[in-house]
């Protein structure tokens, strides 16, 4: 299987590849059109600030390129934000392959739960509705470090609570994405990583 992880001016590449080698395959790390396009499966990364890395993505082409993507494509952390349609995170229009919009967490006044933006640590999954998927993920925990989520919507796959119920994975066609980083989410997250290549 030809496994792609596009490379852009975004971090956690190193770890989505140690993770895909530790399910005993191999991964090219690229940015190169013709391998990206060529690619069975593409996984795009992500750790960083959304207009920022848009325009980096605008500027190497990469923004219209992924888009236009027909094998299934995996969008992890601030790479399911930039799939989304516009983030608050530095005002940024984004590839809009899902109608969302990316906000901003808003902690509650008064906070019993003492909750912090970010994110950061482990929560649950659950109604989970895509491919990426089965029935023994339901309820587990996988990890998260953010301070922007996706509203729910008609692209939702996963729901996860943390200030309120957000969309913690999406699908729409062959894209899939997760807030979640699921190379850093134990025997859960390799599961889900196997079930997308599986597709």
């Amino acid at each position: 299987m030809n496994i792609v992880i596009i490379k852009y001016n975004a971090g956690n590449i190193r770890s989505v590849n140690n993770a895909l080698l530790r399910l005993g395959h191999s991964a090219e790390i690229t940015a190169d059109p013709e391998k990206i396009t060529r690619a069975d499966k593409v996984i795009f990364p992500g750790v960083g600030e959304a207009s920022t890395t848009m325009k980096y993505l605008r500027e190497t082409g990469l923004d219209n390129l992924i888009k236009e993507l027909k094998q299934p494509v995996l969008g992890i952390c601030l790479g399911m934000q930039l799939m989304c349609s516009h983030s608050e995170e530095g005002d940024a229009t984004c590839l809009n392959i899902f109608d969302e919009q990316v906000r901003r967490f808003q902690l509650p006044q008064p906070n019993p739960g003492n909750l912090k933006v970010p994110q950061m640590g482990w929560n649950q999954i659950y109604d989970l509705k895509s491919d990426l998927f089965d029935a023994s993920l339901e309820g587990q925990y996988v990890y998260f470090v953010h301070s922007y989520y996706v509203a729910m919507g008609h692209d939702t796959a996963a729901t996860t609570d943390y200030v309120l119920p957000y969309s913690s994975a999406l699908q729409k066609d062959n894209f899939f994405a997760t807030q979640f980083h699921p190379e850093k989410s134990g025997k859960a997250g390799e599961k889900i990583l196997s079930n997308f290549l599986n597709l």
